[in-house]
C-alpha cells in the first residue's frame, strides 16, 4: 500500500526526507498525515520519526541549507522549516517512565517500540518517502473499520497522559463509525481513571473539546462522554439532549459547525473558567446562550444581531426547544439584518435633549421594528 499526494511528493518534505536518509538514518512519515492521507481527507502537519538523535537532525538540517528549530528538544523533537513549511522530525522514542504528561523516555532505533508509545492504532502507521505504508501494530484495519482503539493496555496509555481520555472521544466523533459504537474496553477504562481529568490543564481541556465539537457530528461521541462520567467531570451541569437537534439543523441549513454554537448548546456551570475561554469567546457564548432564550421575532434578532449571530442564536434556540426552524426564519433573518433604522438623533432636536431623546428614539425604533420595518422616516417623524 502507498500514499499519494501532493503533499508527500512537494520538494520541500522530501528534501527533509532525504537530509536524514543520504545520512544512513531512517525518515518516515507518522501518525495524522498517514491517517489522513489513507482516509482521503486533507493533511495539516507533517511528523516524521528518525532513529537520528536530536543534535544530528539539526547538524544535518542545517547542512542540507533548511532551519532546524529546537522546539522540543529534550523529548527529541526538532523542526525543520523547509520551504516555508515546519516538519516535525521526532527521535524514535520508548517510554522508560510515565507520570502524567510528562514521561521519561530515552532515545532508539526500533520503530516498534516508538509505535507502542502511541495513544490509538491509527497514530502508529508510518510511511517512507517513497509513500510505501508500515503498519506495525494493525492499524490499517482499524482505520478502514472507523474503530478507535488504544495501543495495547488502555488504562496504561491513559496513565501516560489523561488528555487522551478527551481524544479518544474526539478521534471517535472525528475518524469513527458511530453506528459501530465505541470500544467497550476503551469506555471502561475511560470511565475508571475520571479522576485524572482534575490534573489537567484547563488550556488543554478546552482545546480538546473545541477539536471534539467542530467534527461534523459530535453528539453520539459526547452522548457516551456523559454516558461515562466524563462530560459531566470537565464541565459539570452540562447536558447532551440539545446537541443531536442542533446538528441536525445544522445539516438542514447548510450551516458550517461552530464550537462555541455547540457549546452553548451543551451548556453547564462556569464554562468560561473551566475551558479557559478567551474574552472575546467568553461575550459570545453569552451573546448565544441570551438571544436564544429571547422571544424576538427571526427579523427583529437579524436587525439587532446581525446574520450570522443572528443564525446562531435562531439554529440554538430550536434545538433547545427540539423544535423544527421556522421555514421563513432565515430570510426573515437576512430582512432584518439588512434594515437601517431611517431616524436620526438630529431629526429629534432641540424638541427632544439629554435622556428624552434616547427615549424618543428608542420609542420610535420599538414602532418601526414592530410595524416590520416598512414605516419610513416621514411616517414615524
Amino acid at each position: 500500500m502507498k500514499l499519494s499526494g501532493d503533499w508527500i511528493t512537494a520538494p520541500a518534505t522530501q528534501a527533509v526526507c532525504t537530509a536524514l536518509t543520504q545520512a544512513g538514518h531512517q525518515a518516515l512519515f507518522v501518525g495524522g498525515c498517514v491517517r489522513n492521507a489513507l482516509l482521503r481527507v486533507p493533511v495539516g502537519d507533517i511528523d516524521i520519526a528518525t532513529d537520528a538523535l536530536p543534535p544530528d537532525v539539526i547538524w544535518l538540517a542545517t547542512g542540507a541549507g533548511l532551519k532546524p528549530v529546537p522546539t522540543g528538544i529534550d523529548h527529541g523533537t526538532i523542526t525543520v522549516v523547509s520551504g516555508g513549511k515546519p516538519h516535525e522530525v521526532t527521535t524514535f522514542r520508548e517510554d522508560v517512565d510515565t507520570f502524567g504528561r510528562h514521561a521519561q523516555v530515552v532515545f532508539g532505533t526500533d520503530l516498534h517500540a516508538d509505535a507502542r508509545r502511541r495513544d490509538f492504532t491509527m497514530n502508529a502507521l508510518y510511511a517512507r518517502p517513497d509513500g510505501s505504508v508500515i503498519d506495525p501494530l494493525g492499524g490499517i484495519d482499524d482505520l478502514t473499520a472507523r474503530r478507535v482503539r488504544f495501543i495495547g493496555n488502555g488504562a496504561t496509555r491513559i496513565k501516560e497522559d489523561y488528555l487522551r481520555i478527551l481524544r479518544f472521544f474526539r478521534f471517535h466523533a472525528c475518524y469513527g463509525d458511530a453506528e459501530a459504537g465505541l470500544d467497550s474496553d476503551a469506555l471502561a477504562a475511560c470511565a475508571a481513571h475520571l479522576d485524572g481529568l482534575a490534573g489537567l490543564s484547563r488550556e488543554r481541556v478546552g482545546a480538546e473539546m473545541r477539536k471534539l465539537l467542530t467534527a461534523p457530528d459530535p453528539a453520539p461521541s459526547v452522548a457516551a462522554m456523559q454516558m461515562t462520567g466524563v462530560l459531566t467531570a470537565i464541565l459539570p451541569g452540562a447536558d447532551v439532549r440539545s446537541l443531536a437537534p442542533l446538528v441536525y439543523l445544522e445539516s438542514e441549513t447548510n450551516t458550517a459547525p461552530n464550537a462555541l454554537r455547540r457549546l452553548a448548546a451543551l451548556g453547564g456551570e462556569d464554562i468560561p473558567d473551566r475551558l479557559r475561554l478567551s474574552r472575546a469567546d467568553t461575550k459570545r457564548l453569552a451573546l448565544l446562550r441570551d438571544g436564544a432564550s429571547a422571544t424576538m421575532p427571526p427579523a427583529e434578532i437579524g436587525y439587532r444581531y446581525g446574520a450570522t449571530d443572528g443564525m446562531d442564536m435562531l439554529l440554538l434556540r430550536a434545538a433547545l426547544l427540539d423544535a423544527p426552524l421556522d421555514p421563513n426564519a432565515p430570510d426573515d433573518l437576512k430582512r432584518g439584518a439588512s434594515a437601517a433604522f431611517p431616524v436620526k438623533s438630529a431629526d429629534l432636536m432641540p424638541d427632544y435633549t439629554g435622556p428624552a431623546l434616547g427615549q424618543k428614539l428608542q420609542d420610535l425604533e420599538n414602532r418601526w421594528i414592530a410595524s416590520g420595518f416598512r414605516l419610513g422616516r416621514e411616517d414615524l417623524l
